[in-house]
């Protein structure tokens, strides 16, 4: 019997197979205005899913629930307490715990496997595959015919003459098995110099990644020489200011005694209470700027921003204004050391040697392949003549056969629409932009090299200006003090010059650390940047 289905039964199972996918939407945010719905599971975790499948409600808004199950951090930068660290041993904590040195690991890595996977082209191909299989068959056939010579119409009466109505019918039953056993090899044996560009290409990639890999170093090192100068000159801002706010209040009390002996007014003593609430309020300013310095030290070093430590002071060291100007030769040098000069020349010979290898694709290929082959096989037929009878004779057959051949050939390309000459065309347009970015590097590397000289050498000497300015202020309030406490000046003359020393302390400490910071962005622009070499 068929069964027939009805159309209107295809169009409902289509409607439902649809809908499956379309169901999917309801995960998905229901408008653009309105707050999106998370799944959570029962453990907090914000899982796929609509929210009423999940058993959980969650109050409608923008903020996201807080996954549970996300693990915590873990420090990186194991920091001990009560220890002053240098300079130099941040640089070497940061060295191993900053991600993006790992990251250029890993990519140098990958870089150099490259490399070896360019260089099997030249090795050849073995593949060996076995195949293996059973079959099994039966079945019984049989063909009617009209015995006794009867005739149409004719009435058969006795059982006996039914059993002459059919032929002896026959029984088959077929089992087979067999396994296939081959080696195969393909070999490669000339092309016309294209894996040696591409083994070319591969190399100077991997040393633009090993030199990358040195690059990111040298940024790290300048990232935390930076952060760990910013945070010293933060806090020489505050000692600096804690100084101002003790001459601020030592005037006070001048003011004070004035009043006391009647050699004052209400007014001096309200004037030299602002001055102090000024300095107080900077000094509050000055602490939370040195803390945003000190997160960023950690972030530079790699280490949990709540970790507190304590760093080595590196002020007062004698700084000498010298010639520094490079020359010409000096800049190229230090240019041709840059590892970003450097990544950017071997990118270039590596586009190079990709136009060479698609240009080699228009070439013939010269191949050799074999194939080595052993098959064995067993196959039972047995065949039962005659229904019912006992007799049932089985045929056997095994086979065993090895096999070899070996192939030479040339292959030659003829038309493929244009994909090799569009390909070359890539690897031209690709090898410009790579000889454009070179240059464009070269020219940003003298431009950060000679305003890193120019930084240096105006720091310097607004370092030396500074000390000049230092001395002459210091003296100044010296004198104003010392006036003002037996009765000589005012206190709004005493207030000036002691914000005017205040200016003079914060330049020159400014100052300080800017030159040290442009001695390390010399060292940086000018490649030569290392833990020996680093300032402080």
């Amino acid at each position: 019997m068929t069964h027939r289905i009805r159309p209107a039964t295809l169009g409902l199972a289509a409607l439902l197979l649809s809908g499956c996918a379309t169901e999917a939407l309801k995960d998905a945010p229901t408008r653009p205005d309105q707050p999106w719905q998370p799944g959570i599971s029962r453990t907090g975790e914000i899982v796929s899913g609509h929210p009423g499948k999940r058993g959980l409600f969650l109050p409608k808004g923008y903020t996201l629930p807080s996954d549970t199950t996300l693990p915590a951090r873990t420090q990186l930068a194991q920091l001990a307490a009560g220890r002053e660290y240098s300079l130099a041993d941040l640089i070497d904590i940061a060295q191993s715990t900053n991600p993006s040195t790992r990251r250029a690991w890993n990519a140098a890595k990958d870089a150099a496997l490259a490399t070896g996977i360019a260089r099997s082209l030249y090795l050849p191909h073995l593949t060996a595959s076995v195949v293996g299989g059973y079959s099994h068959s039966n079945g019984t056939s049989s063909t009617p015919t009209i015995s006794n010579g009867g005739v149409i119409g004719d009435e058969i009466n006795n059982a006996a003459s039914q059993n002459n109505l059919l032929n002896s019918g026959t029984r088959n039953s077929n089992s087979g098995r067999g396994e296939v056993q081959t080696l195969g090899m393909e070999w490669l044996l000339f092309d016309f110099g294209k894996r040696e560009a591409v083994l070319e290409a591969a190399q100077q990639g991997a040393l633009a990644t090993d030199i990358v890999f040195t690059g990111v170093h040298q940024k790290v090192i300048y990232a935390v020489t930076t952060a760990f100068y910013m945070h010293a000159a933060a806090e020489a801002r505050v000692a600096l200011i804690k100084k101002t706010l003790e001459n601020a209040r030592a005037v006070e009390v001048a003011a004070q005694a004035r009043l006391h002996h009647g050699q004052g007014t209400i007014v001096d003593v309200t004037q030299a209470q602002q001055s102090t609430a000024q300095a107080e309020l900077r000094l509050v300013q000055a602490q939370g700027s040195a803390e945003n310095t000190g997160l960023d030290l950690m972030n530079a070093v790699g280490a949990a921003p709540l970790t507190h430590l304590q760093t080595q002071d590196v002020s007062g060291r004698p700084l000498a204004l010298s010639d520094i100007r490079l020359t010409e030769s000096m800049i190229h040098q230090a240019v041709s050391r840059r590892p970003d000069v450097l990544a950017a020349y071997a990118a270039a010979k590596a586009s190079q040697s990709r136009v060479r290898a698609a240009r080699a694709e228009f070439l013939p290929k010269i191949f050799v392949s074999g194939n080595v082959a052993y098959s064995t096989g067993h196959l039972a037929l047995s065949s039962v003549p005659g229904v019912g009878s006992d007799s049932a004779p089985t045929l056997n057959l095994a086979s065993n056969r090895f096999s070899s051949l070996i192939l030479g050939g040339i292959s030659v390309p003829i038309f493929d629409g244009g994909m090799r000459a569009a390909m070359l065309r890539q690897a031209e347009n690709q090898s410009d932009s790579a000889e454009t970015t070179l240059q464009e590097t070269q020219d940003n590397s003298v431009r950060q090299i000679v305003a890193a000289e120019n930084g240096l050498r105006s720091s310097l000497s607004a370092y030396e200006a500074s000390q000049k300015l230092h001395i002459a202020a210091q003296t100044g309030f010296d004198a104003a003090l010392a006036a003002y406490r037996n009765g000589e000046g005012s206190v709004t003359q005493a207030t000036i010059i002691e914000n005017g020393l205040l200016d003079a302390r914060l330049a020159q400490s400014d100052a300080y650390y800017a030159a040290l910071i442009a001695a390390a962005s010399l060292a940086f622009a000018t490649g030569s940047l290392d833990t020996s070499t680093a300032p402080g």
